[in-house]
């Protein structure tokens, strides 16, 4: 056998590699649940993956050192090829774009992009401006409290799973799995960083971080709040990890992915036509499903320091409408169509319902 991959069989060993030579922001998420690993036969690598529409899909790029990404990777698609397959990156940053620029048999699309803030800076940042400040004061004068605990104590916490129960009732979309899996407590702890706001010995919110290894930092890849908490919750957990990442001598925190983003800059203008129409109508007419300009907002009013494009990139001439596809049957449970649907009647029942509560 000259290629491996098994369902979460052996995290232990995925989890030694990213702590090693995990550099995008997204390499700890590959130990989330439901996520399968391909380990090289010979090279220290793994690559975290779902399989969907004859296509292997692949969460950020192959976790490995830079000089053996080449190689990795061109494996990688031997494997999915002899399984009659092709091969989508998803969530790639700078590095593997870099690979594969001049690339003929490969193409690829800008998704978004990701704010990035240099944790040591925070405390200026915060000084600084007044839309920061504001939000910070409005949780405190609410008597909200940030509490950093043990990641790997929180799994069967009763308070965190409520609370995450609650912020799941209240989207408008259902749960989105992959490499935005909502049940992160359920995936391996023993790395990642939590923060938990408490109001009145209730909790409130939760952060929680993933280390991004070789670049010396965090993802923050988890934020949640109950509906009731303060304005400020949110931000108020932020600025307790930024400044518990300044502890720590950490230089590198992100927020993650806002797909979409305009801050992607020219980077987006290059999809392909029949793309840039639909992204374009997505984030124009999609915020009752997913809110593009409202995250988007949120990250700038923290002022990151920089925005980092995100790709998708896939091993085919022209990017294509099936792996388009794939990718959106990656992150659904089941059909992107019947997700589509079932959002839609999420939606309408949220509006009656907030019609009600004017009415009423």
């Amino acid at each position: 056998m000259d290629h491996y991959i098994g369902t979460m069989t052996d995290p232990d060993r995925a989890r030694r590699l990213i702590l090693e030579h995990g550099w995008n922001s997204t390499a700890y998420q590959i130990l989330n649940p439901g996520i399968e690993h391909w380990f090289h036969p010979s090279l220290p690598a793994v690559i975290g993956m779902v399989r969907e529409r004859h296509r292997w899909i692949a969460g950020g790029a192959p976790v490995c050192s830079l000089a053996d990404l080449p190689s990795v990777a061109a494996d990688f698609e031997k494997a999915a090829e002899r399984d009659g397959c092709k091969v989508c990156y998803v969530c790639a940053a700078q590095r593997l774009r870099d690979l594969y620029a001049r690339s003929n048999s490969h193409s690829l699309i800008t998704i978004g992009a990701q704010p990035v803030w240099n944790p040591n800076n925070w405390e200026g940042i915060a000084r600084k401006f007044a839309s920061v400040r504001t939000q910070l004061n409005r949780a405190k004068n609410k008597r909200v409290e940030i509490i950093e605990c043990a990641a790997e104590l929180a799994s069967p916490g009763a308070d965190l799973r409520a609370c995450l129960a609650d912020w799941l009732s209240h989207r408008h979309f259902p749960p989105l799995r992959f490499m935005t899996e909502p049940d992160t407590l359920d995936g391996v702890l023993a790395d990642r960083l939590l923060w938990v706001a408490v109001r009145e010995n209730r909790v409130i919110g939760y952060l929680l971080a993933s280390p991004a290894p070789q670049r010396n930092g965090y993802l923050l890849e988890q934020i949640v709040r109950t509906y009731d908490a303060p304005n400020g919750t949110a931000e108020l957990l932020i600025d307790a990890a930024m400044r518990s990442l300044t502890v720590r001598n950490c230089e590198y925190a992100t927020l993650g992915l806002v797909a979409l983003a305009q801050h992607a800059g020219d980077d987006l203008a290059v999809n392909p036509f029949w793309l840039r129409a639909l992204l374009g109508w997505a984030r124009a007419h999609g915020s009752r499903f997913y809110n593009f300009r409202g995250l988007e907002a949120f990250r700038l009013k923290l002022h990151p320091e920089k925005w980092e494009p995100i790709y998708a990139i896939s091993n085919e001439a022209r990017f294509s409408v099936y792996t388009l596809h794939a990718i959106a049957a990656a992150f659904c449970t089941g059909s992107p169509v019947v997700a589509l649907g079932k959002a839609l009647v999420m939606a309408v029942g949220q509006e009656v319902k907030w019609m009600r509560e004017k009415v009423f």
